[in-house]
């Protein structure tokens, strides 16, 4: 059985999957909803509780990703090394159509869903470039004039 899109759902567009310490994901997603209202049916997010096993978090994030209808996922991950990241790693060496992004920031969120009908190899550069771009340091001391 086929499950039908909801209702504007684009079948050819690249699902975002934010997987993140607790309460982070669901935070991200608020604020991708705000931004990009119009991407919303495109990000999920997972909250990974403080004494989750990996086995489970891929179990519940295979899960998500089977009750959705996009066929290609970006993965982004809060601190590379953590349960969250370690769970994607596995999403990404289990299935071809799995990118992943650690480092997870909003500037790098929001190029992803500005760039949301890009294939799934362009949406993953564009939203690493988003997210290193988006990081400044605004606190640079100010050189004195001579």
């Amino acid at each position: 059985m086929q499950v039908p899109p909801s209702p504007g759902h684009n079948l050819g567009m690249v699902g975002v999957l934010l997987i993140a310490h607790a309460p982070l994901a669901s935070a991200l997603k608020a604020v991708a909803a705000h931004a990009f209202p119009d991407r919303e049916a495109q990000v999920f997010a997972l909250d990974v509780l403080a004494d989750a096993q990996k086995a489970e978090v891929v179990a519940a994030a295979q899960a998500l990703m089977a009750t959705s209808p996009p066929t290609d996922w970006l993965v982004l991950t809060d601190a590379y090394g953590a349960t969250p990241c370690n769970a994607a790693l596995a999403l990404r060496d289990a299935a071809r159509n799995v990118r992943l992004i650690s480092g997870l920031n909003v500037p790098m969120l929001w190029r992803a869903l500005c760039y949301g009908d890009e294939p799934l190899d362009a949406m993953v550069g564009l939203a690493a470039e988003g997210g290193l771009v988006g990081i400044k340091i605004a606190d640079l001391p100010i050189p004195e004039t001579p």
